[in-house]
């Protein structure tokens, strides 16, 4: 049977690195994007390339009908789940009082409904193979919260939450459900700030340097292949910043 991983939000970043990384070890690697169409299928042809065997889809995982159809044709291709890496996450940077509904409904649509999408989907199939794992990939300012990001350290706390009650709830099965609260990553989500502001950021973490999206990804790998008793956790993975 093919021993399976879906990776949300994986046209690049540190989706397409988990990805790749995660092809290593894989037979089937399931990846997502809601835009990004041509890096997503560069992504593909990357992992194909690899000798693993990639399915694509492009979609807005915050859409329930959307997850639940992408599902069902895993399913049908990839009898067994074996890892859900939900990583699909956007960022917002500004003022509480400047931010609109819609911005606010975006964020937690894309962030943390897209979870529950994906586990409500994937779920009711480990619990059937009484085996899996999912990593939620998060961040620090879901434990600590960030100025200016309040909607995005709202979500990142929520998916947190999520995190510990879920893996309570699926230990029995043999399911485990951890987060890595991951701290600023060189990522296209941080092309929002100027070089200087990068550099003064950095001048705050201990390591004095920005995290790479391979290291979040060796750290999935490191965290599926851990001890079994290990649940419910929330790993912070910043760089020594909290």
């Amino acid at each position: 049977m093919k021993k399976t991983a879906i990776v949300t939000g994986a046209s690049r970043g540190i989706g397409r690195a988990c990805a790749m990384e995660l092809a290593k070890h894989f037979d089937c690697i399931v990846i997502n994007s809601s835009t990004h169409r041509e890096a997503l299928q560069q992504t593909k042809a990357d992992i194909e390339g690899s000798g693993t065997e990639c399915l694509a889809y492009t979609g807005d995982i915050g859409d329930y009908n959307f997850t639940a159809s992408m599902i069902e044709d895993v399913r049908n291709k990839c009898p067994a789940i074996d890892l859900l890496v939900n990583n699909a996450g956007i960022s917002y940077v500004g003022l509480l009082t400047d931010m609109t509904i819609q911005d606010w409904n975006r964020l937690v649509n894309t962030n943390l409904t897209s979870v529950f999408n994906c586990c409500r989907q994937v779920v009711p199939h480990m619990v059937s193979q009484k085996s899996g794992h999912i990593i939620n990939i998060s961040s620090m300012w879901g434990l600590s919260g960030a100025s200016c990001e309040v909607a995005y350290s709202a979500t990142k706390g929520g998916v947190n939450a999520f995190t510990k009650a879920l893996a309570k709830e699926l230990a029995p099965s043999s399911i485990r459900v951890n987060a890595l609260a991951c701290g600023a990553i060189a990522t296209q989500m941080n092309n929002c700030f100027t070089e200087e502001e990068l550099t003064q950021f950095c001048e705050e973490i201990p390591t004095c340097r920005l995290g790479q999206p391979e290291e979040i990804a060796q750290m999935v790998w490191l965290l599926y292949n851990s001890p079994s008793y290990l649940t419910g956790e929330i790993i912070k993975i910043d760089g020594g910043y909290l």
